[in-house]
């Protein structure tokens, strides 16, 4: 089961991805109605947030056997990069992703809602990939191809790869999974 959790978001971007999130991983998905307030995790200096500790914080809320995915709004960061799209414990059950960077108007470009929800997409379901154990691809198709700017995020697809898909589906906790072809 994948649970979701929200940051500063709205609570339909929350919805939409669940249904996304369920059709392509074949999971159970449901919204959360607590929310977590992440003011905690704020760099004033950056103006940024800090995503392992909203991970750290997410990891009490997490329920045995199921994955806990915090959406937000916030710009996130790690120390050693300027930001992240989003961070997950590698083979853990808590993961985070921002829409901040996906949006078109941080680049100066029209709203495009469409295009948001799909990068958030594929965003986390990439981040959920690491919840799997799974590591980069070097796949540039496939969903855990590294992205490091939302052109690479835009070229890649929302599924697996063949080899990755069946680490995942290897885990147990997902009776099938969508592949790239």
């Amino acid at each position: 089961m994948i649970q979701l959790l929200g940051i500063q978001v709205a609570a339909d971007v929350l919805g939409d991805l669940a249904v996304g999130l369920a059709g392509l991983l074949r999971m159970e998905c449901r919204v959360r109605p607590e929310r977590l307030d992440a003011t905690f995790a704020r760099d004033r200096f950056r103006n940024q947030y800090y995503s392992t500790a909203i991970l750290q914080a997410m990891q009490p809320l997490a329920e045995a056997g199921a994955r806990l995915l915090a959406v937000t709004s916030h710009d996130l960061y790690v120390p050693v990069l300027t930001f992240v799209f989003g961070e997950a414990q590698l083979s853990g059950n808590c993961a985070v992703v921002s829409l901040h960077r996906l949006r078109e108007e941080f680049y100066g470009l029209p709203p495009n809602e469409e295009l948001v929800r799909a990068r958030l997409l594929k965003e986390a379901v990439h981040e959920l990939g690491h919840t799997f154990g799974l590591r980069h691809c070097d796949n540039w198709q496939c969903v855990m191809t590294s992205s490091h700017a939302v052109e690479r995020l835009d070229v890649k697809g929302a599924g697996f790869c063949f080899l990755c898909g069946r680490v995942v589906a290897g885990a147990g906790a997902v009776a099938g999974v969508a592949s790239i072809r």
